[in-house]
């Protein structure tokens, strides 16, 4: 597709943005990602672009990040074999090694190098950087996997209040200096509640919400949480799904505006959602509101 824009066409663009602009300048957006959208260097770069514009304009962006992939590519080099229950990974003591050495280490600084580059100004930091996550063990059975106690918000508002991006690595910690493997997911969702955002967008390898999981045209725009419950007796919302679902309802019941699931793998889909009519991805709400 060739898109040679004249200089009207653009200044139509950023005309048609600035209600946009206006509505979100000061607010604050999370912003979780992870999967496809990070694998892909050349989508990795655009989100990047993308993150720094909204950050330019006056955004208060977070970012929260995964790495499932890179810790898999890590424990294949190092011989460690993966092991699940009941579909979650175990995390030993020398797993939870690894998970911090990427999540914190390679992951976290390679992305506020790139968001550096790209003229953002980004600091990084991990759950266990001022007790930012809080955990405890989620299942004897899978060792150093934790489930969220409390969040200490304070640093991620001091980087804010100082003009950061913060890039945040789901590590937690508990008060015996252990560290935990944390879904990413449900990181997002709580961080989010704790600053009140005004939005969080998940990032994920699918469309949205679908009311038919093979057809993208199937697509459904937005929902309440009271919709959301009947789509799971329905059967819409089913499988890895469900979880991403309950982080939704999580963040908005803590206080975040709405939350939007979206495809990370379509170009320049975080500028989509905020700065035009259209929007991207499936929009989970508290209610309706005429």
């Amino acid at each position: 597709m060739d898109l040679h824009f004249s200089n009207a066409q653009r200044a139509e663009v950023l005309t048609q943005a600035l209600p946009y602009i206006r509505r979100y300048n000061g607010e604050i957006v999370v912003v979780k990602y992870g999967g496809n959208a990070m694998i892909n260097e050349q989508l990795k770069q655009q989100v990047m672009e993308d993150i720094v514009l909204l950050h330019l304009i006056g955004i208060k962006i977070v970012l929260v990040h995964g790495g499932g992939p890179e810790i898999n590519d890590l424990m294949d080099k190092l011989g460690k074999k993966p092991e699940f229950v009941d579909g979650l990974r175990v995390t030993d003591r020398e797993t939870v090694d690894i998970v911090q050495m990427v999540l914190a280490g390679k992951v976290n600084k390679t992305l506020v190098n790139l968001l550096e580059m790209k003229g953002g100004k980004a600091m990084g930091i991990s759950g266990m950087d001022g007790c930012l996550i809080e955990a405890t063990c989620k299942d004897p059975r899978l060792g150093y996997v934790g489930k969220i106690t409390n969040i200490n918000i304070a640093p991620v508002n001091d980087l804010l209040e100082k003009g950061y991006i913060p890039v945040i690595s789901t590590i937690g910690c508990d008060k015996e200096g252990n560290a935990y493997n944390i879904n990413g997911d449900t990181a997002a969702a709580y961080i989010a509640g704790a600053l009140q955002a005004e939005r969080l967008i998940m990032m994920t390898d699918i469309a949205g919400i679908l009311r038919d999981k093979d057809d993208p045209t199937t697509l459904i725009p937005d929902i309440t949480i009271a919709e959301a419950k009947q789509l799971y007796e329905e059967g819409v919302i089913s499988g890895g799904m469900i979880p991403k679902v309950d982080c939704c309802i999580e963040a908005i019941k803590s206080g975040v505006k709405n939350v939007i699931i979206m495809d990370g793998r379509i170009p320049h889909s975080i500028l989509m959602e905020i700065l035009t009519d259209e929007g991207a991805g499936t929009m989970v709400m508290g209610e309706r509101h005429e």
